[in-house]
Protein backbone atom coordinates (compact mmCIF):
# COMPACT_ATOMS: atom_id res chain seq x y z
CA UNK A 1 0.00 0.00 0.00
CA UNK A 2 3.00 2.21 0.80
CA UNK A 3 4.39 2.22 -2.71
CA UNK A 4 1.34 2.83 -4.52
CA UNK A 5 1.50 6.55 -2.77
CA UNK A 6 5.09 7.32 -3.91
CA UNK A 7 4.07 9.17 -6.64
CA UNK A 8 2.44 11.93 -4.90
CA UNK A 9 5.74 12.71 -3.18
CA UNK A 10 7.35 14.75 -5.86
CA UNK A 11 4.09 16.12 -6.84
CA UNK A 12 3.44 17.66 -2.96
CA UNK A 13 7.06 18.72 -3.37
CA UNK A 14 6.17 20.61 -6.14
CA UNK A 15 2.93 22.35 -5.04
CA UNK A 16 4.96 23.23 -1.24
CA UNK A 17 5.80 26.52 -2.80
CA UNK A 18 2.59 28.16 -3.69
CA UNK A 19 1.57 31.86 -3.75
CA UNK A 20 -0.41 33.21 -0.61
CA UNK A 21 -4.24 32.72 -0.82
CA UNK A 22 -5.79 35.63 1.64
CA UNK A 23 -9.74 36.22 1.95
CA UNK A 24 -8.59 40.05 1.70
CA UNK A 25 -6.43 42.12 -0.65
CA UNK A 26 -2.97 43.64 0.85
CA UNK A 27 -5.28 47.06 -0.14
CA UNK A 28 -9.10 47.62 0.68
CA UNK A 29 -9.61 49.59 -2.62
CA UNK A 30 -7.11 50.67 -5.15
CA UNK A 31 -4.65 53.60 -4.55
CA UNK A 32 -4.27 54.88 -8.44
CA UNK A 33 -5.48 55.14 -11.83
CA UNK A 34 -4.53 52.28 -14.55
CA UNK A 35 -0.89 52.61 -15.63
CA UNK A 36 -1.36 52.70 -19.10
CA UNK A 37 2.20 51.23 -19.51
CA UNK A 38 1.28 48.05 -17.99
CA UNK A 39 -1.30 47.73 -20.40
CA UNK A 40 -0.86 45.12 -23.22
CA UNK A 41 0.75 41.23 -23.44
CA UNK A 42 3.53 39.94 -21.70
CA UNK A 43 5.27 36.58 -22.05
CA UNK A 44 7.22 34.59 -19.69
CA UNK A 45 9.10 31.07 -19.85
CA UNK A 46 8.66 29.28 -16.13
CA UNK A 47 11.51 27.07 -15.20
CA UNK A 48 11.88 25.10 -12.46
CA UNK A 49 15.16 23.35 -12.42
CA UNK A 50 13.82 19.96 -13.04
CA UNK A 51 12.04 18.53 -16.43
CA UNK A 52 9.08 20.90 -15.73
CA UNK A 53 8.53 24.38 -17.69
CA UNK A 54 5.90 26.31 -18.54
CA UNK A 55 4.93 29.06 -20.67
CA UNK A 56 3.03 31.57 -19.42
CA UNK A 57 1.59 35.22 -20.95
CA UNK A 58 -0.48 38.31 -19.34
CA UNK A 59 -3.42 40.19 -21.24
CA UNK A 60 -3.73 43.69 -19.51
CA UNK A 61 -6.09 46.00 -20.26
CA UNK A 62 -8.18 48.32 -18.21
CA UNK A 63 -11.77 47.64 -16.70
CA UNK A 64 -12.42 50.96 -15.12
CA UNK A 65 -10.40 53.60 -14.09
CA UNK A 66 -8.58 52.11 -11.43
CA UNK A 67 -9.32 48.48 -11.98
CA UNK A 68 -7.23 45.86 -14.26
CA UNK A 69 -8.76 42.99 -16.58
CA UNK A 70 -6.07 40.00 -16.22
CA UNK A 71 -5.84 37.19 -18.63
CA UNK A 72 -3.42 34.46 -17.52
CA UNK A 73 -2.80 31.99 -20.12
CA UNK A 74 -0.63 29.27 -19.47
CA UNK A 75 0.45 25.99 -20.73
CA UNK A 76 2.64 23.77 -18.23
CA UNK A 77 4.80 21.11 -19.47
CA UNK A 78 5.96 18.27 -17.40
CA UNK A 79 7.69 15.15 -19.27
CA UNK A 80 5.23 14.25 -22.22
CA UNK A 81 2.26 16.24 -20.66
CA UNK A 82 1.40 19.53 -21.97
CA UNK A 83 -1.30 21.29 -19.68
CA UNK A 84 -2.94 24.25 -20.50
CA UNK A 85 -4.56 26.38 -18.51
CA UNK A 86 -6.62 29.74 -19.02
CA UNK A 87 -7.30 31.96 -16.03
CA UNK A 88 -9.03 35.53 -15.51
CA UNK A 89 -8.48 38.18 -12.74
CA UNK A 90 -9.44 41.61 -11.62
CA UNK A 91 -6.26 43.62 -10.60
CA UNK A 92 -5.76 46.97 -9.02
CA UNK A 93 -2.68 48.42 -7.25
CA UNK A 94 -1.26 49.55 -3.61
CA UNK A 95 1.94 50.44 -2.18
CA UNK A 96 4.53 49.50 0.48
CA UNK A 97 6.97 52.45 0.63
CA UNK A 98 8.04 52.67 -2.75
CA UNK A 99 7.32 49.35 -4.11
CA UNK A 100 4.63 48.52 -5.96
CA UNK A 101 1.74 45.50 -5.54
CA UNK A 102 -0.79 44.01 -7.55
CA UNK A 103 -3.56 43.11 -5.51
CA UNK A 104 -5.47 40.16 -7.80
CA UNK A 105 -8.72 38.80 -6.95
CA UNK A 106 -9.74 35.36 -8.60
CA UNK A 107 -12.01 32.19 -7.57
CA UNK A 108 -11.56 28.88 -6.41
CA UNK A 109 -13.10 25.84 -6.41
CA UNK A 110 -13.86 24.65 -3.47
CA UNK A 111 -15.24 20.88 -2.23
CA UNK A 112 -17.20 20.08 0.88
CA UNK A 113 -19.14 17.14 1.98
CA UNK A 114 -22.76 18.01 3.02
CA UNK A 115 -25.16 15.44 4.57
CA UNK A 116 -22.70 12.87 2.93
CA UNK A 117 -22.81 14.40 -0.94
CA UNK A 118 -19.68 16.48 -2.73
CA UNK A 119 -21.00 19.99 -2.82
CA UNK A 120 -18.48 22.68 -4.66
CA UNK A 121 -18.61 26.10 -3.58
CA UNK A 122 -16.48 29.38 -5.45
CA UNK A 123 -14.48 31.48 -2.85
CA UNK A 124 -12.87 34.73 -3.92
CA UNK A 125 -9.37 34.83 -3.39
CA UNK A 126 -6.54 37.36 -3.25
CA UNK A 127 -3.12 37.09 -4.41
CA UNK A 128 -0.68 39.70 -4.25
CA UNK A 129 2.58 40.48 -6.27
CA UNK A 130 5.34 43.02 -6.29
CA UNK A 131 6.40 44.55 -9.31
CA UNK A 132 8.56 46.78 -11.45
CA UNK A 133 8.06 47.35 -15.04
CA UNK A 134 11.45 48.32 -16.88
CA UNK A 135 10.95 49.34 -20.30
CA UNK A 136 9.32 46.16 -21.75
CA UNK A 137 10.49 43.65 -19.10
CA UNK A 138 7.72 43.36 -16.09
CA UNK A 139 9.23 41.70 -13.14
CA UNK A 140 6.13 39.96 -10.90
CA UNK A 141 6.91 38.25 -7.44
CA UNK A 142 4.03 36.89 -5.88
CA UNK A 143 4.39 36.83 -2.13
CA UNK A 144 4.50 33.17 -0.99
CA UNK A 145 2.06 31.14 1.57
CA UNK A 146 4.74 31.20 4.42
CA UNK A 147 5.71 34.62 4.70
CA UNK A 148 4.00 34.29 7.62
CA UNK A 149 2.84 31.94 10.27
CA UNK A 150 -0.53 33.92 10.36
CA UNK A 151 -2.57 32.72 7.37
CA UNK A 152 -6.14 34.66 7.80
CA UNK A 153 -6.48 38.35 8.13
CA UNK A 154 -10.25 39.59 8.65
CA UNK A 155 -8.58 43.70 7.45
CA UNK A 156 -6.31 44.14 4.72
CA UNK A 157 -4.99 47.26 7.09
CA UNK A 158 -3.60 43.99 8.83
CA UNK A 159 -2.22 41.89 6.11
CA UNK A 160 0.10 45.28 4.55
CA UNK A 161 0.69 46.01 8.11
CA UNK A 162 2.35 41.90 8.58
CA UNK A 163 4.04 42.22 5.17
CA UNK A 164 5.28 45.84 5.39
CA UNK A 165 7.33 44.32 8.94
CA UNK A 166 8.23 41.27 7.71
CA UNK A 167 9.77 43.65 4.26
CA UNK A 168 11.02 46.23 6.64
CA UNK A 169 13.39 43.32 8.34
CA UNK A 170 14.33 42.54 5.44
CA UNK A 171 13.30 38.40 5.11
CA UNK A 172 12.30 37.11 1.41
CA UNK A 173 8.36 36.67 1.21
CA UNK A 174 8.81 35.85 -2.19
CA UNK A 175 7.50 32.74 -4.00
CA UNK A 176 11.12 31.95 -6.41
CA UNK A 177 8.96 29.59 -8.20
CA UNK A 178 5.83 31.53 -9.17
CA UNK A 179 8.08 34.85 -9.93
CA UNK A 180 8.80 35.56 -13.43
CA UNK A 181 9.81 37.70 -15.72
CA UNK A 182 7.71 38.87 -18.71
CA UNK A 183 8.47 40.65 -21.74
CA UNK A 184 6.30 42.98 -23.66
CA UNK A 185 5.26 41.20 -27.09
CA UNK A 186 2.85 42.27 -29.82
CA UNK A 187 -0.26 39.80 -29.36
CA UNK A 188 0.04 36.58 -31.35
CA UNK A 189 -2.68 36.54 -34.14
CA UNK A 190 -5.68 33.24 -32.91
CA UNK A 191 -5.58 30.87 -35.90
CA UNK A 192 -8.81 29.10 -34.82
CA UNK A 193 -11.17 32.08 -33.40
CA UNK A 194 -12.73 30.85 -29.76
CA UNK A 195 -16.47 30.66 -29.79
Amino acid sequence: MKKSFLWLLPLCMLLAACPFESTVPMEARPVEAVDSNLLGYWYGIVKDGSDFFGIEALEISPQSDSLYSIIRYGKAIKGDMILPDTSTFIGYTSYIGDQRFMNVEGWINIEEIEKKKRVWRKQKVFYVSAFDKRNDTLDVKAVTESFSTKKFFTQPADFKQLLSEILNRKHNVYDDQYSLKYRKITKPLQIFPSR
